[in-house]
């Protein structure tokens, strides 16, 4: 189970990169093989607002559908528009090419209630 230590994670099962201001969000390499091949997600559009654990979208994979919960409050400036022709990038590298957005954080100090990646090893384990 891949759990980079430079990233960040909910309960919920998404991973949070810091870029300055601007957070890269996706969910995590546990959560994509629980749910199996993902085959289709609804993702919101640049510019719209985020709130803090409230959904931003959906994930379809196979075996269910779920929402994706934000991990921070603020606003989407970018969107991984690859993967509404290939949503099985988030199967094949959920790191990398398989992120969703990019949120422009509006309170740095949400932060401080995301999970280290030891904390998130130990939810799952």
């Amino acid at each position: 189970m891949n759990i980079p230590k430079d990233l960040h994670y909910t309960e919920e099962h998404e991973w949070i990169g810091v870029e300055g201001d601007t957070v890269k969000v996706g969910i995590t390499d546990y959560a994509q093989e629980e749910l199996g091949d993902i085959v289709f997600i609804e993702l919101p559009e640049s510019g719209s607002e985020t709130n803090r654990m409230e959904p931003f979208g959906s994930i379809e994979a196979v075996k269910a559908v779920s929402d994706l919960f934000a991990p921070v409050s603020g606003t989407v400036v970018e969107v991984n528009s690859a993967l509404e022709d290939k949503p099985e990038l988030i199967n094949q590298d959920p790191y990398g090419d398989g992120w969703m957005i990019k949120i422009k954080l509006s309170d740095k100090s949400e932060l401080d209630s995301l999970l280290s990646a030891e904390q998130y090893k130990d939810k799952i384990s």
